[in-house]
């Protein structure tokens, strides 16, 4: 390989990278701007990370940190490890689709990622919250008062994983020579068309 075709694929690995995480920041930022309810990119942006970051310390690292950021400037608060929990489940959902990014795999799993969010989010309200009684029915009820946010998070997560995984494979069309990088362990890298 020549200098310059290697100097080419170098650059190409490390755009294709930086769009990667610029992706899912964009993502995390969709919670900073006016939105109904729980329509936001967050658990389309875990699904998306885990998908398409190779190494699975990036594929946590990089969703991970987009979603502390977006929490410092939101503002903490006691149910954080019922968020955190759910969104790092999500990101080994995606795991599963590093070899087969086909609808008919993400569609399921996006659903799945909604539920997983407002089972687990939902305890943690019951279980920190102190709203509802310390008991079976007070989780039920906790449960019954999150439906209605419930839908927004299924289009939510619905739209923002189509937006996501559509505009990266519809960048990798344009850029048909281009490979997608896997980051490897120790540091270096190999590339994945």
């Amino acid at each position: 390989m020549t200098k310059r075709a290697e100097n080419l694929k170098k650059s190409t690995e490390f755009s294709f990278t930086l769009t990667l995480v610029f992706m899912v920041l964009g993502a995390a930022l969709s919670r900073l701007i006016p939105h109904p309810w729980n329509f936001t990119a967050i658990g389309a942006m875990a699904l998306f990370g885990g998908a398409y970051f190779q190494s699975r310390i990036s594929s946590m690292l990089v969703p991970m940190a987009a979603l502390f950021l977006s929490d410092l400037i939101l503002g903490f608060h006691s149910t954080m490890l019922f968020v955190y929990v759910p969104f790092a489940l999500t990101v080994v959902l995606g795991w599963t689709l590093q070899e087969n990014k086909k609808p008919a795999r993400i569609i399921p799993l996006s659903l799945l990622t909604s539920l997983v969010f407002f089972l687990v989010s939902n305890f943690g309200v019951w279980m920190m919250g102190g709203f509802y009684s310390n008991s079976w029915h007070g989780l039920v009820d906790c449960y019954v008062a999150a439906i209605p946010f419930f839908d927004n998070q299924i289009f939510g997560d619905l739209f923002f994983t189509g937006l996501l995984f559509g505009s990266f494979e519809l960048l990798k069309k344009g850029a048909p020579n281009a490979k997608v990088p896997i980051v490897i362990k120790n540091g270096s890298s190999s590339t994945n068309s």
